[in-house]
This record gives C-alpha cells, sequence and structure tokens, in this order.
C-alpha cells in the first residue's frame, strides 16, 4: 500500500517532483493524495499539463473544479495560506513534502504535524534544530522511525557533499571556494523590477550573469563538520532555465594529479554512488544534463591539478530534476524505516 503525501507548495520544485514521482518509478510507494498552492486549479492543471523546461506530462492531466486528475488519480488542489488549517488529518497525510520555500523553521513545520501529517520534509536547507539533514547516498543511514521533520538540503548540496566525502578520504581537504553558476530563477524579474531584499535581484535574469548570496559553505560545515571552518562559497545565476554548474577548487595535504582524482570520482560513479553521481569525459553543454536525475556529473576533462595539491572541479547538476529525485529518495526511504 503507497504512502500518502501531500506537496506544500507548486512551485518549480512541487511540479518537479509531482512529475517525478509518475516518471521516476515512486508511484507504486508514494500516492500524492493533495497539493496546496495558492493559485487557482486551472493555471495548477495547466502548469502540470505544459512545462517549458520538461516537456509536456507523459499522461493525461484534467481537473474537476476541486481535484487534479492525473492518469485515473484524484489529488485534491487546497489553497490554504496558514499552516495549521491543513485537513491533513482529515485526509490521513503520511507526510508533506514542503516545497513552497517559504519557511524553514521548526516551529512552522510544526503545524503541519498538529494539522494531522505524521512527517515533513523541507525541499530546501533548514534551520540546524530539525531532526536531521539527509544526502541521499551521504548520510540517510541517520533516517529513524521517530523523526518527524527532515531536511533534504539543497540541489548543491547533494552535488558537492558526496564528493567532497570521497576526495577527502583520499587526500585529506584543507580548504576549499565553490562557485555555483546557477540557472536564473523565480525569485529574479524578466526586466528590471524592485526586489525587497538583494539590490543585484533588481536586475533583468535574462540579460545579465548576477551574484547573489549563497549558505553553500554553511551546508557544507554543517554535513561535514571535519570540514567546518574551511570552505568558502559564491553563487552567479546565468541566463539559462535550468542546469548548474559547480566550479570547485580544493587545497588538498596528499600530492595527487587530475587522473587520480578522475580515477576516484569515476569509480565512485561506477560502484557505490551509480546513479547518484554521475562521470563523463564527453565534450558537453549544460543542456545535455536537463532531466539528468543524479545529483551531479563530475566533468572529467575539465579536472585541473596546479603544484600537485590544488584541485579544480567543474560538476554538472540539474537544480531541479537531480533534486526531485533526492527529496523522492530521502521520502522514500524515511517512510518505509519501521
Amino acid at each position: 500500500m503507497a504512502f500518502r503525501v501531500a506537496i506544500n507548495g507548486y512551485g518549480r520544485i512541487g511540479q518537479s517532483v509531482l512529475r517525478a514521482v509518475y516518471e521516476c518509478g515512486y508511484r507504486d510507494q508514494l500516492q500524492v493524495v493533495a497539493i496546496n498552492e495558492l493559485s487557482d486549479i486551472e493555471t495548477v492543471t495547466y502548469l502540470t499539463r505544459y512545462d517549458t523546461t520538461h516537456g509536456r506530462f507523459p499522461l493525461p492531466v484534467a481537473h474537476n473544479g476541486r481535484d487534479l486528475l492525473i492518469d485515473g488519480d484524484e489529488i485534491r488542489v487546497l489553497n490554504q495560506a496558514e499552516a495549521g488549517s491543513m485537513p491533513w488529518q482529515e485526509m490521513d497525510v503520511d507526510l508533506v513534502l514542503e516545497c513552497s520555500g517559504s519557511f524553514s523553521d521548526r516551529l512552522t513545520a510544526q503545524k503541519h504535524l498538529d494539522s494531522g501529517a505524521r512527517r515533513l520534509l523541507f525541499s530546501q536547507p533548514a534551520e540546524a534544530d530539525v531532526d536531521a539533514t539527509i544526502i541521499y547516498g551521504f548520510n540517510q543511514q541517520l533516517l529513524a522511525a521517530d523523526q518527524t521533520i527532515v531536511a533534504a538540503g539543497s540541489c548543491s548540496t547533494n552535488c558537492i557533499v558526496p564528493i567532497l566525502n570521497l576526495l577527502h578520504r583520499e587526500l585529506n581537504i584543507i580548504s576549499g571556494v565553490t562557485t555555483t553558476i546557477h540557472s536564473a530563477m523565480n525569485d529574479q524579474p524578466v526586466i528590471d523590477s524592485y526586489n525587497q531584499t538583494d539590490l543585484r535581484l533588481t536586475r533583468s535574469a535574462m540579460q545579465s550573469i548576477i551574484p547573489v548570496n549563497t549558505g553553500l559553505n554553511r551546508g557544507i560545515d554543517r554535513l561535514l563538520p571535519e570540514l567546518a571552518g574551511r570552505f568558502e562559497s559564491l553563487h552567479v545565476r546565468v541566463p539559462t532555465i535550468n542546469v548548474s554548474l559547480l566550479d570547485i577548487s580544493l587545497n588538498v595535504s596528499e600530492s595527487t594529479s587530475a587522473a587520480q582524482v578522475n580515477e576516484i570520482l569515476r569509480m565512485a560513479a561506477e560502484g557505490p554512488l551509480r546513479g547518484l553521481l554521475g562521470y563523463t569525459e564527453e565534450a558537453h553543454a549544460s543542456v545535455d544534463f536537463n532531466r539528468d536525475a543524479r545529483s551531479g556529473i563530475v566533468d572529467g576533462t575539465q579536472t585541473r591539478v596546479s603544484g600537485g595539491k590544488m584541485i579544480k572541479l567543474m560538476c554538472w547538476f540539474d537544480n531541479e530534476w537531480g533534486f526531485a529525485n533526492r527529496m523522492l529518495d530521502v521520502a522514500q526511504g524515511w517512510l518505509n524505516i519501521k
């Protein structure tokens, strides 16, 4: 019998999560029974049926005025602004997938539990007082049946943390700097417009490369405490609609070569991290990884080592589809723990 799941927030990640349930083999265990989104059901239906990035939904999509109808499934569409007003008890919801991006604190998450949901999984980095932050392929063994509020990290932590873990074990990382080269997001305007939090986000997403703030180094600190304080991180948005790139610079204590670094990562991609980490030496552009379900793909053609101890890596990731699949991996694994 499938677990009953609700999606709170139906933006880019919420929509990708729903698609991945139907397209990537999660449907047998995860049944989406509700979507909470402030938009009207006509728009929800339209944005499910058609998607500029991921194409048409592969199954019939319609609505009956209250429910989104997908291939015989009825998914209740709610328009609740308050977390404490959700009908999760009435709907017997096992797990809320929190995809709104509007909060990251335990107190607000608890309101979903108070409304009857048994568990909540954040689609973004959450505050430190959640029960766990899980990067699938790195620390999913920390999931436990008595946990109620968990975070799935971010698209960039899912990409980088398994790589850093591998290289630290083999070469001992001393310090590092990361630059996330990220596709435009929906907090950016198409043409210049007002933004209340960052003057750089007033500028057109389609005309500029725009630096924005990032907490990736804090995520590395939390997930890899042995590397705490050793990383700084930058983030720039670029005028593409999907697929991003992590530019990673590392200082290590063990002398190495580009060939050795690539071999470490290639063996992991073909072995214990198969399906989660990729490795390629083909001549790629970002569009080649649209709808790639892996957390990250190391571009071995771009690996460099300077002076034996300074490593430069580039790793591609689909910031929507890859992360949606990892979030569902965490959800499925967590719900199956008795």
